[in-house]
């Protein structure tokens, strides 16, 4: 046998008869009739063999299953029923792995708190309520703005205007959450520092309308008018107007920065949403848009450019219309649609979760919560009894806050905080001993 290849059969090299290890000689045997008497003699001649057990074996076994508290009947190893499962010191729940899947969150159906908002004005293209980075927020009733500071619950009064110049039309916080810009009813558009109460300066001559939508983006105000223009002003220096886009047919509704600040939304009264590109921006002349959508079938105002997915924008449509629309904005394709059954007036991303929040007017005046991108409906809040205008969100992200033609600012707790690794340990919900 060659050595070099193992796990080879063995060549018999013996010269004598083929023998078995067990059986010494296989021709003496008779396997026939040893087969039957194993198999079939028995049965046939019924034979029933009585065990012979001597009189020693008898009293072990007695004494055995006395030790062991048995019957002499009783065997040890029989089919039983089973037995009854061993107490478990330790729960099952904490030896075992948390899910994968979380926890379906509880959200409240009811506001947190109920602010009266007497003479808030009743008009879908205003924008009069903002909540900024210093968790100030600030709302426009009719000639006056008023602050409400989140962290002590104080409300003060910014400024009034008088019938010359009101009503305010829009209003929105810089990114330093001090200045803050207010467009009124006769085209000025005021800077304001919300410490100092101060008035900074006056932005006038760009519009003919008024201006009902505002956006910041770092030192330049967007603003859109009732005109249809959209212009961008860089507030630091004496000749305001840097770049103009021109592209609605009638007044602009809302104005939104994407979170790169390099794409502009825009969306108008005259059904149509607008995409603009700051690389294509021109200063001689009037820059082109870089899309233009034109499925809403009514006036377009909420706009919500998505925090987590680059290029991902919603926009609401007006009454007769009632649809949410989700847009690739890099190449402008229509990503989704969703009738919400009522007027879709403001839209806001959680900043922390996969979900949408809007809200409507007629005829059901609530929010809706939705999962993305399902767009399955997860909670509907009720409460405002007309139409729920405009609506802003906390510096966390947790708070909204919405205002509704109803005369009350209400504040919801509808989106949850950032996660935290104690929420992913197996023994978060459990107290420590020391």
């Amino acid at each position: 046998m060659d050595s070099r290849y193992p796990f080879q059969q063995r060549r018999n090299t013996s010269s004598q008869d083929n023998l078995d290890r067990f059986i010494p000689n296989r021709s003496a045997m008779d396997f026939g009739y040893a087969h039957y008497m194993l198999t079939e003699g028995r049965k046939e001649n019924n034979i029933s063999v009585p065990e012979v057990i001597s009189p020693s074996t008898q009293a072990y076994r007695k004494r055995l299953a006395e030790a062991c508290n048995l019957s002499e009947r009783t065997r040890i190893l029989a089919f039983k029923n089973k037995p009854p499962s061993r107490l478990q010191l330790i729960p099952k729940q904490i030896l075992s792995p948390p899910p994968l899947s979380k926890p379906k969150p509880s959200i409240p159906k009811t506001c947190l708190r109920t602010l009266d908002a007497p003479d808030m004005l009743d008009h879908f293209s205003l924008n009069l309520l903002d909540w900024g980075t210093t968790n100030v927020l600030a709302i426009a009733l009719q000639d006056t703005v008023y602050l409400w500071n989140d962290s002590n619950s104080s409300v003060s009064e910014l400024v009034t205007f008088n019938e010359e110049h009101g009503p305010v039309a829009s209003l929105n916080w810089a990114p330093d959450g001090r200045h803050l810009a207010i467009a009124l009813n006769n085209s000025h558009v005021q800077i304001w520092d919300s410490i100092a109460n101060k008035k900074l300066r006056t932005l006038k001559g760009g519009h003919r309308a008024t201006v009902g939508s505002l956006a910041w983006n770092n030192h330049i105000l967007t603003t859109g008018g009732m005109d249809g223009k959209i212009l961008n002003n860089d507030v630091r220096v004496r000749s305001p107007i840097v770049e103009t886009y021109r592209g609605h047919s009638q007044e602009v509704c809302g104005l939104k920065w994407s979170p790169s600040r390099q794409q502009l939304a825009s969306g108008g009264n005259d059904n149509v949403v607008h995409i603009w590109d700051r690389s294509m921006a021109s200063s001689n002349s009037p820059t082109r848009w870089l899309h233009k959508f034109e499925e809403h079938g009514a006036a377009v105002k909420a706009l919500a450019w998505c925090p987590y997915q680059a290029n991902l924008l919603a926009s609401g449509g007006g009454d007769g219309d009632h649809c949410i629309k989700m847009w690739n904005t890099h190449t402008g394709a229509r990503l989704k649609s969703i009738d919400t059954g009522s007027q879709v007036c403001s839209l806001l991303w959680n900043k922390n979760e996969r979900e949408l929040l809007s809200s409507h007017g007629f005829p059901q005046n609530q929010l809706i919560l939705w999962k993305y991108p399902s767009m399955a409906k997860m909670a509907e809040l009720n409460g405002h009894t007309s139409r729920v205008l405009y609506m802003t969100q906390s510096p966390d992200g947790c708070t909204v806050a919405s205002a509704a033609a109803d005369e009350t600012l209400r504040f919801w707790s509808v989106f949850k905080g950032p996660a935290t690794d104690k929420d992913n340990e197996p023994f978060a919900n459990f107290n420590l001993i020391r």
